[in-house]
């Protein structure tokens, strides 16, 4: 069996927002060489995810509100977490969103479906931040 690892680096400009890396994990797997196996690829922050859904601006807005209603950046004070910090939120935003996704790797591709893409999730930026995408099969 064999096996790949590669990261990747994000800053965001903004506290939040979701970045499509599908092509960047495309790209990763075709630098490995495995045609056959399994691809991890997940957040190295505890206040980023990985995750999979549809490429659509109008649910990526869905999503900013939805995830607002339910861990609302402010009041920072409603946090305990929040002594020095101010992302309480931004940890639970994480939880919900999840930290990774495993993908089966199919004849050298992807195998997702029609619809689906993988995103790099941010819910407190403005600093750098990794992914890590790890590869193995044959």
């Amino acid at each position: 069996m064999r096996h790949y690892r590669k990261e990747l680096w994000f800053q965001i400009k903004s506290r939040r927002g979701f970045v499509n890396i599908t092509s960047d994990i495309e790209a990763a797997l075709l630098e490995s060489g495995i045609k056959e196996g399994l691809l991890l690829c997940n957040a190295m922050h505890i206040t980023a995810s990985v995750f999979i859904n549809d490429d659509e601006s109008g649910l990526h807005q869905d999503f900013e509100q939805w995830l607002e209603g339910l861990a609302p950046e402010r009041p920072h004070s409603r946090y305990r977490h929040n002594t020095g910090e101010d992302n309480g939120d931004a940890h639970l935003k994480r939880t919900i969103m999840g930290r990774e996704v495993v993908v089966a790797v199919t004849g050298g591709k992807l195998d997702l479906g029609p619809w689906e893409q993988v995103f790099y999730g941010e819910f407190d930026g403005m600093r750098s931040k990794r992914v890590l995408i790890k590869i193995i099969g044959e």
